[in-house]
């Protein structure tokens, strides 16, 4: 049994509008399980039923054996950071870490011992005296969670927790979030728009679309084997091939293009997909899986130049090294390898 299972979750705002449809998810212990998608998909909803601030209409949450799906949030213990880090302005670096303790009347001595240890996990000793205006968005980011990991909670939830920060003390935050997560042991949903921040640092990620998780998996096998149209679009394939099948691991174009193709067909209705930095120039002889194409647009993108390439199948875009610079207008010969074509449901 899962330490944390979202089953069949339905959620309405004002009984019209349906934002999760029957979600469900298992959280092993010790996992960080990102949710990632489009603004309006639902992760946020889904992060807010699990912390308690909305009702779901049908299913239910269960925590540890524990069925959580009505209890109220100031009884959950669990350690919740939002995209503003709502620090109380007024209160030292020490006196927000320690205002949850306060709360539940713990004592002076083990108050003064929690803190300092969860200051210290969180490299934050020497500013225990400080005021958040006196520090950078880094730092306040950290005391933000060394207050929702110094209760001890059970569950801790990031709702999109780096969004506010420069690209690159996102980096470095995402690191020390990962860091102090396994350190500490800490079951974590983390929810994102951001795929390379997602991938990054989760153990699984859930990819979600119109309410429900469209798959579910490791960040390696998402982004290498999207289950979904969708999920391909949304992690950067690009090239999309109308495809029959016609044989064992055998596909047909509508131009009459012949692909070999090592996974399985995923469904009845279905597309071949492709990334950019995936196509290669074809050798002499080859012939399956190969498209003759007319190079149109050229863009520099640094390390390399991607091409529009024009196709019987399609406009493909196709990232080469800058070793040779192909003019546009010019005949090339696409190789799309069997092992990086990517079959998906429509």
């Amino acid at each position: 049994m899962a330490f944390m299972t979202l089953d069949q979750i339905d959620v309405s705002y004002d009984k019209k509008k349906q934002i999760l449809k029957g979600l469900s998810l298992d959280v092993e212990k010790g996992e960080l399980v990102s949710l990632l998608g489009p603004s309006g998909c639902g992760k946020s909803t889904t992060l807010r039923v699990v912390a308690g601030f909305i009702d779901p209409q049908n299913g239910s949450f269960t925590l540890d054996g524990e069925d959580m799906t009505r209890v109220p949030v100031h009884k959950r213990n669990f350690g919740i950071v939002f995209q503003s880090y709502a620090l109380f302005p007024h209160l030292s670096v020490f006196d927000n870490v320690a205002f949850g303790l306060r709360t539940r009347k713990i004592g002076k001595e083990v108050i003064e011992k929690k803190v300092m240890e969860i200051l210290e996990v969180c490299g934050l000793t020497e500013f225990r005296d400080r005021f958040p205006k006196q520090m950078s968005g880094g730092q306040r980011q950290r005391v933000a969670l060394a207050r929702a990991l110094v209760i001890e909670p059970k569950l801790l939830l990031l709702d999109e927790p780096l969004s506010n920060l420069d690209a690159k003390l996102r980096v470095s935050m995402r690191v020390e979030i990962k860091r102090l997560q396994k350190k500490l042991g800490i079951t974590t949903l983390f929810v994102t728009h951001d795929q390379e921040e997602c991938f990054s640092i989760s153990d699984k990620v859930a990819v979600m679309n119109g309410g429900v998780i469209e798959q579910y998996d490791t960040p390696e096998h998402i982004y290498s084997k999207p289950a979904t149209e969708f999920v391909a679009r949304f992690i950067g394939f690009e090239n999309f091939l109308t495809l029959q099948h016609v044989g064992e691991s055998r596909y047909q174009a509508p131009d009459g293009s012949r692909f070999l193709v090592d996974m399985e067909c995923p469904a009845d209705d279905f597309a071949g997909t492709i990334r950019p930095d995936d196509i290669r120039l074809a050798q002499n002889g080859q012939t399956e899986n190969v498209l003759d194409g007319t190079v149109g647009v050229r863009t520099f993108l640094g390390k390399s130049y991607q091409y529009e390439v024009n196709t019987a199948a399609g406009v493909l875009r196709v990232n080469m090294n800058t070793s040779h610079e192909f003019s546009e207008g010019e005949n090339i010969r696409l190789y799309l390898p069997s092992e990086k074509l990517v079959l998906v449901r429509r």
